[in-house]
């Protein structure tokens, strides 16, 4: 079904490329200006790879490194240069591109950044921006992300969400893209390898239950500290890995993508529609089924009252152990995301 890995190209399909990003050291200014020039370089042997490509996905952190650094001279902004050479590349190689940053903090530099991809179309537009909801706590400091879950009219009329690294650990995050259109979900990590088992199963659950096409990748080889695991993998709607990457750095997989065929599975499944059958649960035996919300912690986190019954027991709740001082500045609440209609 994936056409051997996009070299047979459908008329519906959508050709993706995940690129397993050598990890970076990026301690300097010019060490960041070095490393964007390297992703660029990389758009353009993505699109010599494959000229079939119409999507390649980078992961997180492939500009920054794993220092985990806040420094104010390594944050980027949109309108930034290292933003601006990616849109150079995606129009000169005339291909779609999904990029990390880390973004400056718009409200001044006593803000945490924020965790940030972007997808941008081959005409050098932004078509997706996406703020991480989920650091991965303790160890990352971003400002928790405040515009949602975004998704975006993709390549070839497919639907396409982003999600970060820790966020596809929660199967919310998933259930979010979906139910707001996404067919295919990208996932772009940072992730050494202690997550390689719980990486590969959540990949495939997110696509599972939410009847999408998932296209995961992270960060490959070594920084001289960590050893990020590469991993890159493709799951189809039920579940099944369709094309799965090793642990070579800079390896770029592929994949065709049918999102015609997610859509026909909404469409047509009656076993296992779980996006529709969340909402319409026992629908053989009362009309339309029940449209309740049976769940205590949905009823809970809406009316702001969210509590373990194992909540005393809870030692991590700030950044101490890693170093980092405690916050004692509250959550602000949500924006609106600048490229969603309101």
């Amino acid at each position: 079904m994936n056409g051997l890995g996009g070299l047979n190209k459908s008329p519906h399909g959508v050709v993706v490329g995940l690129v397993q990003l050598q990890l970076p050291v990026v301690e300097t200014p010019a060490q960041l200006k070095a490393q964007a020039e390297r992703i660029v370089r990389m758009v353009g042997k993505a699109r010599r790879n494959l000229g079939t490509m119409d999507l390649v996905v980078f992961p997180e952190y492939a500009l920054h490194g794993l220092s985990m650094s806040t420094a104010p001279e390594l944050m980027c902004t949109l309108d930034g240069p290292e933003v601006a050479s990616f849109k150079a590349a995606c129009v000169e190689h005339r291909i779609w591109g999904c990029f990390s940053i880390m973004e400056a903090n718009p409200l001044g530099p006593d803000r945490n950044p924020y965790n940030t991809g972007l997808i941008i179309d081959d005409q050098g537009e932004l078509r997706l921006y996406y703020r991480k909801l989920h650091p991965w706590v303790p160890v990352e400091a971003w400002e928790p992300g405040n515009m949602g879950v975004p998704v975006c009219d993709g390549p070839n009329g497919s639907k396409i969400a982003l999600i970060i690294c820790h966020d596809g650990m929660f199967p919310e995050m998933a259930r979010e893209a979906a139910y707001k259109g996404a067919e295919i979900i990208l996932r772009t990590a940072g992730y050494t390898a202690p997550i390689r088992h719980a990486w590969k199963i959540t990949n495939q659950a997110n696509a599972f239950q939410n009847l999408a096409q998932t296209a995961s990748v992270c960060l490959c080889g070594s920084d001289g500290s960590f050893d990020s695991m590469g991993e890159g993998m493709f799951c189809d709607f039920d579940g099944t890995v369709m094309v799965q990457g090793g642990n070579r750095p800079d390896e770029i997989i592929t994949a065709e993508l049918r999102p015609d065929l997610v859509r026909e599975a909404r469409a047509r499944w009656g076993v296992e529609n779980n996006p529709y059958q969340l909402y319409h649960r026992g629908y053989v035996a009362v009309k339309g089924g029940a449209q309740d919300c049976p769940y205590t912690f949905m009823q809970d986190m809406v009316a702001g009252r969210y509590r373990l019954p194992w909540d005393e027991s809870i030692q991590g709740r700030d950044g101490t152990p890693c170093g980092v001082a405690a916050p004692t500045r509250p959550y602000q609440g949500a924006e609106p995301n600048l490229l969603e209609k309101a």
